[in-house]
């Protein structure tokens, strides 16, 4: 039997119910009263009307009601409050102006919202903001046909899991909780384990801001304890995250910190700045180092007076890591080499010449004291990175929910629950959960917002016409507007359409600001653009492409014709997957490794072998392949603690050393990564692989000396 909102809620009310559902329920009756009354309302109107204050003593609902006012303001709802005027002793009147809730209308193309949804097919899943992003697209997409339903045939795939890392839900959490910390300027207080020193302590932060780089979340923040901006990694807080005070705000705005700067910075200018370093950088490879790296420093014709020991430029970049800009000079082997500082350039040559010495004649290591995993299957090693989905605030599904319902109600149609669970990921235990919720919000005085029956299969709606405070969709929560702008730029110039980044800007404009600029930001990967307009160009007319391709494992250009399928990113990048007519198979090719790109008059044939291929290429996922070798490679105490957080651990030795296995397809490859350890990875087996790192470490040891 149905009943019309305006009548006694069910009697499940009449039991307990949990403290957060009831502030849910508080919330959520308050914005409708105010929403209903269209004019200012006292404190004590609030209090004898809305559900849940009129049981509170004097002393509980002030505490109460202050509390719900900066919840919602966090949420981006902020009350009107009218103080009286000086010499008058009226009470303080509250309002929400209707500009102060509903979201401002956005006008879209279908363009764009087809975009949009493609994002959204792409990341659900896979990205640590799915769920506010499904919510966020059902607000900006209000009125118009869900842009969550429908195929989606867009050529780009995303294999990398965008997620908080490892930590799962509890990871996810403390996400959600720094969020709210930063928008409102709250200090938090956590245990955090620093890497450098082995040990955990507790930190005192003001959260400044947060940016998603290399597949793991970095807080930056003040720290109390250093006094000064320091940088956190998401994975390595343990425990809770809780704010120091009961204070509305903690600490003003920072005036000197720019957090864009965080965000534009190479691994190796992570923290406190301790120097500026010239690297000599070989002709044949400095358009890329230009383009991709150029952001982080300045790249200059080298002279004579620099001591450069060829033709090439100079790259000059300031360095807080005088290891990892060591690590990713090695990596280029004789292309790249640090000139100044003098100490830097020493330790670069002492390095390569210990990895030299690590790999020569036979290399002792210390007694094996724990395996503490079996060898693992190719299958399932594990690269470091596991998905964690953050839980979309309840407040902002249930407003949605709400409109939904409302929509139903005024078409006089019935929704179905499998639909409605599909549309917002929700189970069906969760959604007769909200619904309880929503069906006892009311405007005050015994008027309920609506009542929802939920069937077997079906729900049926009735809504009181005060309801309408409801049907049009409300301001994104911080979290949601994060989401959706967060999705856009992880996905960049990617996507065939050209319309995210219009998109882009009329959602920023009709939030009044950049998320990216409060809260998360995306890192900006390689510029890798022009090359992909003229790929999504070919894969959009089916025409044959021409590619000037650097293999920089093997250190080698190359010219491949090739009919580009679709776009594919990868641990280390973007790809194109493609069908290589020199070959004649599958190939990958890297983006940002490709020098130029020319269309073709020829057209592309269908091929089989790309349909049915999609499967075999999980390694773009976990960053190994199917068939891979494997080597046995021993880590330096020294390194031993970072390695731990991206690799299976095969041995722990006695004096703190780790035996990892390391999934190789290719030498030259596994070549590469030892030179990036800069003498902290020795390749114990198999005796091929370590003697081809051998000839190649010695090669470019002798070339230095020279």
């Amino acid at each position: 039997m149905r009943r019309r909102p305006g009548s006694i809620p069910p009697l499940l009310w009449a039991s307990p119910v949990a403290k957060d559902t009831e502030k849910l329920i508080r919330q959520l009756s308050l914005i409708s009263f105010l929403m209903a009354n269209r004019r200012p309302v006292s404190a004590l109107e609030i209090k004898q009307e809305v559900e849940g204050y009129s049981s509170m003593n004097e002393d509980a609902f002030a505490r109460r009601f202050y509390a719900d006012r900066a919840e919602l303001e966090s949420l981006g709802i902020h009350l009107q409050v009218q103080k009286p005027g000086e010499g008058f002793f009226e009470a303080e009147l509250y309002a929400l102006p209707p500009e102060n809730y509903y979201l401002p209308s956005i006008q879209f193309t279908d363009e764009e919202l087809a975009a949009m949804r493609t994002a959204l097919v792409l990341l659900d899943g896979r990205f640590a903001y799915a769920e506010p992003l499904r919510l966020a697209l059902q607000q900006v997409s209000w009125g118009r046909p869900s842009p969550l339903t429908g195929g989606d045939n867009a050529p780009v795939d995303v294999s990398v899991e965008a997620s908080a890392g490892t930590g799962g839900r509890e990871l996810s959490q403390r996400l959600s909780k720094i969020e709210t910390a930063i928008s409102r300027r709250k200090t938090i207080v956590f245990r955090y384990y620093t890497m450098q020193r082995d040990e955990v302590s507790d930190r005192k932060v003001n959260p400044y801001h947060l940016v998603f780089r290399g597949g793991q979340f970095y807080l930056i923040g003040y720290s109390h304890e250093r006094e000064a901006v320091r940088v956190f990694r998401l994975s390595r807080i343990q425990g809770k995250v809780s704010y120091a005070s009961k204070a509305e705000h903690d600490f003003p705005p920072p005036e000197d910190f720019d957090r864009r700067d965080y965000a534009t910075r190479a691994d190796w200018q992570m923290g406190e700045i301790q120097g500026r370093a010239q690297v000599f950088v070989r002709d044949r490879i400095a358009w890329l180092i230009e383009r991709d790296f150029g952001k982080y420093g300045e790249m200059r014709p080298a002279k004579k007076s620099d001591g450069a020991p060829g033709k090439g430029s100079i790259f000059e970049t300031d360095f807080a890591s005088a290891q990892q800009l060591i690590s990713w000079a090695l990596a280029w082997r004789h292309n790249a080499r640090i000139l100044e500082p003098p100490e830097l350039a020493l330790e670069a040559t002492e390095r390569l010449q210990m990895l030299r010495e690590r790999h020569e004649g036979e290399f002792k290591v210390a007694e094996t004291v724990n395996r503490p995993l079996e060898p693992a299957t190719q299958s399932g090693r594990s690269n470091g990175r596991s998905e964690s989905v953050i839980r979309p605030e309840r407040f902002a599904r249930l407003v949605t929910l709400a409109g939904i319902f409302i929509d139903a109600a005024r078409k006089d149609i019935r929704l179905n629950i499998a639909d409605v669970t599909e549309r917002l990921k929700i189970t069906e235990e969760e959604l007769r959960e909200d619904v309880a919720v929503l069906n006892v919000v009311n405007f005050g005085g015994g008027t309920y917002v609506l009542y929802a029956d939920v069937g077997d299969t079906e729900i049926e709606v009735d809504a009181d016409t005060y309801g309408d405070s409801f049907a049009r969709p409300a301001r994104l929560l911080p979290l949601e507007a994060k989401a959706l702008v967060a999705a856009i730029d992880l996905l960049g110039d990617h996507l065939p359409q050209a319309s995210l980044r219009s998109a882009r800007e009329k959602i920023t404009g009709a939030l009044g600001h950049d998320p990216s600029e409060e809260g998360l930001e995306i890192a900006p990967g390689s510029d890798d653009s022009e090359v992909v307009r003229t790929v999504n160009e070919a894969i959009a007319q089916g025409q044959v492409l021409e590619l000037h391709y650097y293999k920089e494992n093997e250190d080698t250009f190359s010219k491949r014709v090739v009919e580009p399928h679709r776009l594919q990113n990868g641990t280390e990048g973007w790809y194109v997957v493609c069908w290589d007519l020199n070959r004649e198979a599958v190939r990958h090719f890297r983006l940002d490794r490709v020098k130029e790109a020319t269309l073709t008059e020829d057209q592309v044939e269908p091929r089989l072998q790309l349909e049915e291929g999609t499967g075999a290429e999980s390694w773009l996922e976990r960053g190994e392949v199917e068939d891979a070798h494997v080597a046995r490679v021993w880590v330096s105490p020294e390194r031993a603690r970072w390695v731990r957080e991206d690799r299976t651990v095969a041995e722990e030795l006695a004096d703190d050393s780790l035996i990892v296995e390391l999934p190789y397809a290719g030498v030259s490859w596994l070549i590469r990564e030892i030179l990036r350890g800069a003498g902290d990875l020795v390749v114990l087996e198999p005796d091929d692989a370590r003697d081809a790192v051998a000839e190649a470490v010695a090669e470019q040891a002798e070339k230095v000396a020279a």
